[in-house]
């Protein structure tokens, strides 16, 4: 599937409908432009909770909270990491 569009003199871009309904683009949500060797990838950036990870059975809810904290920050600097230049 393509569909041609165009820039606006503001850089803004109109992501086709065919497009924001098969890959679930909506309003908000943060799409990542990637240089590759082959021209410009676009690709909608995705969030994870870390779901699945294990804590130990007798943990508080206090230290689950700490453990889906530390989660997120070490994911979120993985994922920021894999967007930066170079």
């Amino acid at each position: 599937m393509w569909k041609p569009t165009r820039i606006s003199e503001h850089g803004r871009v109109t992501i086709p409908k065919e497009f924001r309904d098969t890959y679930d683009i909506s309003a908000g949500d943060e799409i990542v432009w990637m240089d590759t060797d082959d021209g410009i990838l676009a690709t909608k950036r995705t969030h994870t909770g870390g779901r699945g990870m294990l804590v130990p059975d007798d943990a508080t809810e206090t230290e689950r909270e700490a453990v889906a904290a530390e989660l997120k920050q070490r994911l979120d600097r993985r994922r920021d990491s894999n967007y930066k230049d170079g």
